[in-house]
């Protein structure tokens, strides 16, 4: 595991940005905007809609313009509980006046999201971006459920750039689907359950497809693409393959704790402090990041981890 503080981790993020990019604009696509620095914003809750069954949208302004975003780009509140959540922002990346998240409830911090009321102030940390739109001439989007809060910035975009471009967005009922009037004119599949053709029977071998939805649904479409790439964003973090056990090491406390080889240090971290902070929970947000290690996906080469600031 490459370690080398804070400069090392950024110095390889950004030339796996510059390689992205060249990439994506050989294939015709564009290139993604260098992300703005990161930083705690105080922003308050001025609206709240439910937009579908057990979803509810609610809207964060400042006192001022908030920092700009990208399509796919995500944020972590601080809830008054002291929790932290992650969620996509879906809302217009040209509004700078404010942010928009939707959550559905599920328990726990989403339940307590659901229960915040006009006014209430959170601590934002600025947008992040680990799931960008490239932009490609032609594009296929496959939501399931509530996953359309990523997709949805990046439907509107690709109709504002004049893209070819299709949504299948699949949910176990209509009123589940959150957002569809939001929809702009075009090639749209609403599909209630996943049975009939597969997912991406009409789509063109040439389009870039981007899917957030539910892993069942990730492993469907990747076996229906063979070895076409796919841009996505999971519900819940990727399972451990292949990972030995370790030893995971609290460096105030001295406590050790033993980490299976089938699952990360933050499960196990989470098994002995069940406060401590978590977000995507797949290495993007940076919530987990201690010491400089993403314990949420990162293993050491070695069989022991220590955390000296826990």
């Amino acid at each position: 595991m490459r370690r080398h503080g804070p400069e090392g981790f950024m110095a390889r993020l950004a030339a796996r940005d510059e390689r992205y990019n060249a990439l994506v604009q050989r294939l015709g696509g564009r290139a993604r905007p260098a992300a703005a620095p990161s930083r705690a914003l105080r922003l308050q809750v001025t609206a709240r809609e439910h937009v579908a069954d057990d979803v509810v949208a609610l809207r964060l302004e400042g006192d001022g313009p908030l920092p700009r975003w990208q399509p796919g780009a995500h944020v972590a509140l601080r809830l008054p509980s002291g929790r932290r959540r992650t969620y996509s922002l879906c809302g217009d990346p040209l509004d700078r006046a404010g942010y928009r998240v939707a959550v559905r409830r599920l328990g726990g911090g989403s339940a307590e999201l659901h229960a915040l009321r006009v006014g209430t102030e959170l601590l934002v940390r600025a947008p992040r971006n680990g799931f960008p739109f490239a932009g490609e001439p032609e594009v296929c989007f496959v939501a399931g459920g509530i996953g359309l809060t990523a997709l949805l910035p990046m439907v509107v975009d690709a109709h504002r750039l004049g893209l070819r471009w299709q949504l299948v967005h699949v949910g176990r009922s209509r009123g589940s689907m959150p957002f569809t009037a939001e929809l702009p004119p075009g090639d749209v599949e609403l599909r209630v359950g996943r049975a009939g053709p597969p997912l991406l029977a009409h789509v063109s071998p040439q389009a870039a497809v981007y899917l957030c939805g539910p892993a069942s649904m990730l492993d469907d479409v990747r076996g229906q693409l063979g070895g076409r790439s796919l841009h996505h964003e999971r519900f819940v973090p990727p399972p451990v393959v292949g990972g030995r056990p370790f030893v995971l090491e609290l460096g105030r406390s001295g406590r050790r704790l033993a980490v299976p080889a089938d699952r990360s240090a933050l499960d196990v971290l989470l098994d002995a402090r069940p406060d401590y902070p978590v977000g995507c929970r797949q290495g993007y947000c940076g919530t987990c990041t201690v010491d400089g290690v993403r314990v949420c996906v990162e293993r050491p080469d070695g069989g022991l981890l220590r955390l000296g600031s826990l």
